[in-house]
């Protein structure tokens, strides 16, 4: 009895031996396409962006010595997820996204300042203060950062409610989770940050003390730059650089439609004609005229489209608005690499990996994943024979 058991025994240890090699490849191929998509690709898209090269000399006492540059990352429209429409695949697949694309770009990149032009939430609008405090929760995590980068957030419509819906409550409440500034000046440069939700023009108290501030700011701005007469008071105001500004701000500056803009990341053919509503889609054109005599800008910023468009206003002021850094917004993610002087800037757009691709390099895995399984048990031959004689049959007929 106990030769036969043995005889068994080693009758069996190959087919075992064969099993165990299987499951082995198995783990390890899907391994390698987790690592892949979740990590690897990240790197190797980002690490295709590098910043825009800015050389612009100054001249001082005799020599052209050149001006600290500023390397500022902006993105828009993150919108997280909250409690209320937020599937939990959906948060965990957009959100995992945004942190892995957010943290290697911070490693590879290393911006000195992080700018959000709004939209951080999805839910902001009406969420409860419990709610509101777990996705501030989840924001820091995503986009945690060293001490030694800034990152600075502008409130956006989903932030604070749309005018109807914007409260002193929501808007003080935004403030105080991100220690919101009006106006940030570093190396030479003075960057407005607007709340433009709250530039409706109807005479609301938030209207009234948003356009207030920017006053106060315009005559900062303007006394920096010996832009008002002598009698001006100007000697209290604590000096600024006396570059023009860098406005900042969620509602891009008025414009009809999306028809002059281009590109992979532009809004679809099928959309860019249609009609932009002022206070909804874009700002008014009072509110934007009143922006740009206020600040005199020499750049403009923006998201809310979730599209990417560069218009250029009034005396040839650009004004770029950034696609959404969200999967779920679009397929292709990117944000804008800025380096920028006092006196100049230059521009660069990076992308994210696409939805796409990851999707489907995970359907290539499970065909691979098949065919390794029916290989294994030489099953492989019988699709293929089946097929080729299909097609056979279908020539003769």
């Amino acid at each position: 009895m106990a030769p036969i058991r043995l005889e068994l025994r080693r009758k069996n240890f190959p087919l075992l031996k064969r099993k165990s090699f299987l499951l082995v490849k198995l783990i390890a191929v899907a391994f390698a396409i987790f690592v892949f998509c979740e990590f690897l690709i990240y790197y190797l898209v980002i690490f295709q962006c590098n910043w825009p090269e800015l050389k612009t000399p100054v001249h001082d006492k005799g020599q052209w010595i050149p001006e600290p540059v500023l390397k500022a990352m902006f993105l828009a429209d993150t919108h997280l997820l909250g409690e209320v429409r937020g599937h939990w695949l959906d948060k965990l697949r957009r959100e995992w996204q945004m942190e892995r694309a957010f943290q290697t770009a911070l490693w590879w990149l290393q911006p000195e300042v992080v700018f959000i032009l709004g939209d951080v939430f999805d839910e902001g609008k009406w969420s409860s203060s419990q709610a509101w405090d777990d996705d501030v929760e989840r924001f820091q995590k995503i986009f945690r950062h060293p001490q030694n980068v800034q990152l600075k957030v502008v409130a956006g419509n989903h932030d604070v409610g749309f005018h109807y819906q914007m409260s002193t409550y929501r808007v003080k409440r935004f403030e105080k989770a991100f220690k919101s500034e009006k106006l940030f000046s570093w190396k030479g440069i003075n960057f407005v940050m607007v709340n433009s939700v709250a530039l409706e023009g109807d005479g609301c108290s938030i209207c009234s003390e948003t356009e207030a501030e920017l006053i106060k700011i315009s005559h900062k701005l303007n006394c920096s730059r010996k832009l008002v007469p002598p009698s001006s008071r100007c000697g209290a105001e604590q000096a600024l650089p006396s570059s023009a500004p860098v406005l900042l701000q969620h509602y891009p500056l008025y414009r009809t439609s999306d028809a002059n803009c281009s590109g992979e990341d532009a809004a679809p053919p099928e959309e860019r004609n249609i009609p932009f509503k002022e206070k909804y889609d874009v700002l008014s054109q009072e509110a934007s005229h009143k922006l740009l005599w206020w600040l005199q800008p020499r750049l403009i910023l923006s998201g809310h489209t979730h599209s990417a468009c560069e218009v250029t206003h009034g005396d040839g002021v650009p004004e770029v608005s950034i696609p959404s850094f969200s999967w779920r917004n679009r397929n292709n993610p990117s944000f804008i690499m800025g380096s920028i002087t006092s006196t100049d800037y230059s521009l660069s757009k990076c992308h994210l990996p696409l939805e796409d691709t990851v999707l489907a390099t995970y359907c290539g895995a499970v065909v691979v994943l098949l065919a390794l399984i029916l290989a294994h048990f030489e099953l492989l031959a019988l699709p293929l024979l089946f097929g080729w004689n299909l097609l056979r049959k279908y020539k003769v007929m």
